[in-house]
């Protein structure tokens, strides 16, 4: 005979039966959202500006649209311009209008 202890036996449920316990009393479990998981939204008009740190460095503005729209422009009043016309742009466009119509 050893007298080395036994292995530890899982504990009953409460309700009785020699189920173990998933986990410990108290410890809330949930199941994550899957990271993958489609919600039907798609990004459909994108305004990319690049401003440089400095003053006197030219700001550059690309605006493109899943309607076919690619536009880009330098320099700070361009940009400006550019980046009224992308707003005016996103009021108008077939795609977005179609798309806030539906929901």
């Amino acid at each position: 005979m050893t007298d080395r202890p036994s292995p530890a036996e899982p504990a009953p449920a409460p309700n009785g039966s020699g189920a173990p316990k998933a986990v410990a009393e108290g410890v809330p479990s949930s199941v994550l959202p899957d990271p993958l998981a489609d919600d039907g939204r798609r990004p459909v008009a994108w305004l990319h500006t690049v401003a440089p740190p400095s003053y006197g460095a030219s700001p550059s503005v690309r605006s493109w649209c899943s309607c076919g729209r690619d536009i880009f422009a330098a320099g700070r009043a361009r940009a400006l311009a550019l980046i009224a016309d992308h707003e005016q742009h996103r009021t108008t466009c077939p795609r977005l209008t179609r798309r806030r119509e539906a929901a």
